[in-house]
Formats: structure tokens, sequence, C-alpha cells
């Protein structure tokens, strides 16, 4: 591995050298969950002090390409997976990526919706709706938390179906209601502590919101809010002038 000394005059300070140097190793030499070199290793290839050293692995670790494991030093993180910004099942979007898709059914029963979920459904006050919570899996990790509502009057005995499968592909075979578009907002946030326990991650780690409608013509199916760990998922998108 090549050892690249920091320019101690240069126009970068040295952690944000030593920084760009890291993140070579993890994303260019070595592969997820290699060990990167010791602290007083670093400090000797590289020509900084341990507070350097320290400080830019921090900044690996806040933003996800590298994991402390206390004892026994730190390693590159896995990769994230990065999925393009199109109208698919998470099954779909997974097995795209090459990955396989699993679900853990946390909750399933009728419940009165928020005014902002009955809104999304287009729902009369005091409907009641499926409401839909499952852990969401790739390759056995966990990846998301799905927190989704159904209209109960429009799909009658929803609770029966089988929520580890694709529920657009039942939507579509078994009421006949196939999902053709939706709009969606992305935004980024903290993981609470409910949030935290399902994923595996610490409270307050970073996740990726998803707030999506899914219409099927023009009537709304379902409204979900999902969590993604922003350490194991990225959004990739097209942009055309």
């Amino acid at each position: 591995m090549a050892k690249q000394q920091i320019d101690a005059k240069g126009m970068l300070p040295k952690h944000a050298q030593m920084r760009a140097i890291l993140v070579d190793m993890c994303t260019n030499q070595l592969s997820s969950g290699d060990v990167l070199p010791s602290e007083r290793q670093l400090c000797a290839d590289h020509g900084v002090s341990r507070v350097t050293v320290r400080e830019a692995i921090g900044q690996l670790v806040a933003e996800g390409l590298a994991v402390r494991v206390h004892g026994r030093g730190t390693f590159v993180a896995e990769r994230a997976h990065r999925s393009e910004l199109r109208l698919a099942s998470f099954h779909e979007d997974m097995r795209r990526l090459g990955l396989e898709p699993g679900t853990v059914v946390l909750s399933v029963g009728r419940d009165t919706p928020s005014a902002a979920t009955a809104a999304a459904l287009q729902l009369p006050e005091g409907r009641k709706t499926w409401h839909v919570r499952r852990l969401r899996l790739a390759d056995g990790t966990p990846i998301a938390v799905d927190d989704a509502w159904y209209d109960a009057e429009l799909l009658p005995g929803l609770d029966d179906v089988d929520f580890t499968a694709s529920v657009y592909e039942t939507l579509a075979t078994h009421y006949g209601r196939p999902v053709e578009r939706a709009e969606q907002t992305v935004g980024a946030g903290l993981a609470s502590s409910e949030i935290a326990t399902v994923l595996g991650v610490a409270k307050g780690s970073p996740v990726l919101t998803f707030d999506r409608i899914a219409y099927s013509g023009s009537r709304p199916v379902e409204h979900a809010y999902t969590w993604f760990r922003a350490n194991r998922y990225k959004v990739h998108m097209t942009l055309a002038g």
C-alpha cells in the first residue's frame, strides 16, 4: 500500500489530507471488513500525530465508511447499497441490486390513521385502515423499517396475506389494483429509540426517510413511511436538462 506523506504547508489541514488518504484506502485499496492500519502505523507512514489520525478516522466512522471495534481496531464498513429512484417494490429493488430481500413482519392490525395518512389515502374521518409494520433485510442484514397504511374497505382481508412477500404483487394479483405510480419525498433524519432498536443501530444514527403515496389508477392504495440506514443505502438519480 502506497505511503503518502502529508504536506504540512499544503492548503488543506493535515486531518483533511489524512481523511482523503483513508477514504482512498476504504474505497479503492481495501474491501469491506478489512482492517485499517493501526493509528501508530498511520502516524509513521504519513508523518502526522496520533491526534490528526484519530480525527480523520473519527470522520470516516461518522460518515459510515469505517467501523471501530473496541479492542480489535478500525474496519472498512460494508458498502452502501445504491438504489435508483424508480417505481419498484422493495423486493424488486433489492433483487436488481443483486441482493436477497427479506422481511420480518413486526405487526399487522386495524388502526385509526393520522390526519396526514387519512388525507394521503383520501379517506373520510374515522375510516379504519390496515397498519402494517415490517423490518426489511438485504442479504440478511437489517436495512429499513417500513410503516405502511392501507384502506381496510378497499382491501378487505389484507391481514391474511403473506407480508413477507411483495405487497405490490399482492395488490396486483389478489385485488386487481396494480401500483402504477407513486409520489415520494426523501429526507434525512436521526433514528428514534424504537427505529434504532429494530435496525440494530445506536439511537440518533443517521437515517434516510421516505414518505410515499402509491396509486393504482387515480386511487391511492398505500401510504408508507420508511426509514433506511444511511450507512447501508444510497439513492442515485439521473438529471436531465
